[in-house]
């Protein structure tokens, strides 16, 4: 049973009235009220909220006391390594089923978090946390008391076997804008003769008839160095209300950048400024681009997923779009696989599919997600045959890409809430490539990893 779903209370013997509780300890009914009540504790709400915080509750202390059980009958070191040598187990099937027992015996250490600048660590909340490509570095959202958002960068070179602690820098930018979603980019500054790496902000405001904007700001804001030599915000857009953005490493599209607004999709040159419009028939909440082709994939409102070749004009109507796959709620985040022949998606009814790009079909479905509301992303890592999603109701859900089989549920360290939603990042070289594998957790001001070995 999945550990966040809500059970009935009811006692075997003492059936369901409606508009009635019955509480097992106390052997009688309690009348409920309808809605919230903030002084009489016997509402729905209140109940399943209660229910579930046992739940979460009793799930850590199993964790704490690593009384967990593998999700596969059978299944563990010893076992595999003797139907190895057996010749029973394939190269693949080994590798997949240890990947499996990682995965279970992962256990939560806290991280100890550095900065040159007191008030920066542990003083606000972590919102988003996003991990650059070789895992050195990660880019953070964290929400301000007074409203906003601010952005630092942590370093993961000090997160080795010994020791758990990271640093992390702030700069001087900060929005009062609620910052939706958040991508690393790669460019060259055609004034200068090495890369620089940015990242790109897309910032949303609270209000929707109020213009967002787009900020491309240099990773070197975030440092220990003298703030006068630091460099400035790159390049700012003000665009109408945005839900997402994505960042083109295809040559054919180089120094590009795409954001999903509402019934519209822009993809802006910020070297040339030049941009591409291309009309929609609902919010582009997701996107993503491809790697091998100029193509962008885009996640909407309606539903729908729909590809485009942006070195094509923009042409009225919509004969531009490629390829369209239909989800039954809004789409809320979108991975290509490294063949680029599979689509992961997942939507706001909490279903996370595979598609087959070339015969537009539902090839997997991976069960247990959580989803109602909220703008959530997975996290895919093929080299580990991994698929890792954090849902509404808190908990870290963990499957096989292979077969979608769910191995490992993970409760929150805090009390589910809407603001305490866990932000993670998943890699096999946390720190770089003699980094160290696992799963990193930000929730509320607390950074935890969950050791992968």
């Amino acid at each position: 049973e999945d550990p966040s779903s809500s059970s009935s209370t009811q006692n075997s013997v003492a059936p369901e009235l409606p508009g009635f509780y019955y509480d097992p300890e106390k052997n009688r009914y309690f009348r409920l009220l309808p809605g919230h009540n903030n002084h009489n504790p016997l509402t729905k709400d209140s109940i399943q909220h209660k229910a579930m915080e046992c739940k979460r509750l009793r799930l850590l202390e199993e964790e704490e006391k690593q009384n967990r059980k593998t999700t596969r009958a059978g299944l563990n070191s010893s076992m595999l390594l003797q139907k190895r040598q057996l010749g029973l187990l394939s190269s693949t099937s080994y590798c997949r089923l240890v990947h499996e027992l990682k995965v279970n015996c992962m256990q939560r250490r806290k991280i100890e978090i550095h900065s040159p600048d007191s008030s920066v660590a542990g003083t606000n909340n972590f919102k988003i946390i996003v991990a650059d490509v070789a895992c050195e570095r990660i880019f953070t959202v964290n929400d301000v008391e007074h409203g906003g958002c601010k952005y630092g960068i942590i370093n993961l070179s000090g997160l080795g076997k010994e020791s758990l602690t990271v640093e992390m820098y702030d700069n001087l930018y900060f929005t009062n804008r609620k910052v939706n979603s958040v991508c690393w980019a790669s460019l060259t500054h055609p004034d200068s003769h090495f890369s620089l790496t940015h990242f790109s902000k897309l910032c949303l405001m609270g209000i929707a008839e109020t213009p967002g904007c787009a900020s491309l700001l240099p990773a070197s804001l975030f440092s220990s160095t003298n703030p006068g030599d630091r460099p400035g915000m790159l390049c700012s857009f003000k665009i109408s209300t945005a839900w997402s953005c994505a960042w083109c490493l295809n040559p054919q599209a180089d120094n590009c950048f795409s954001t999903g607004l509402t019934r519209r999709v822009l993809v802006t040159n910020v070297v040339t400024g030049h941009r591409q419009t291309f009309g929609t028939s609902s919010d582009v909440l997701a996107q993503q681009f491809a790697t091998q082709t100029p193509v962008l994939y885009n996640g909407c409102r309606s539903g729908e997923i729909f590809s485009i070749d942006v070195r094509q004009r923009n042409r009225r109507g919509q004969s531009w779009k490629a390829i369209r796959l239909f989800h039954g709620s809004a789409v809320t985040s979108l991975h290509l696989m490294k063949a680029e022949h599979y689509l992961m998606a997942a939507d706001m009814a909490g279903k996370i599919k595979l598609w087959d790009l070339r015969t537009t079909k539902c090839v997997k479905q991976y069960r247990g997600h959580h989803n109602e509301y909220a703008l959530l992303p997975l996290h895919v890592n093929e080299e580990e045959g991994l698929l890792i999603a954090v849902g509404q109701d808190c908990y870290t859900r963990i499957w096989s890409l292979q077969d979608a089989h769910l191995l490992r549920t993970i409760p929150s360290p805090h009390p589910s809430s809407k603001d305490a939603i866990p932000s993670v990042v998943f890699s096999s070289r946390l720190g770089g490539s003699r980094g160290v594998p696992g799963l990193l957790m930000a929730v509320k001001q607390d950074l935890y990893h969950f050791s992968y070995n």
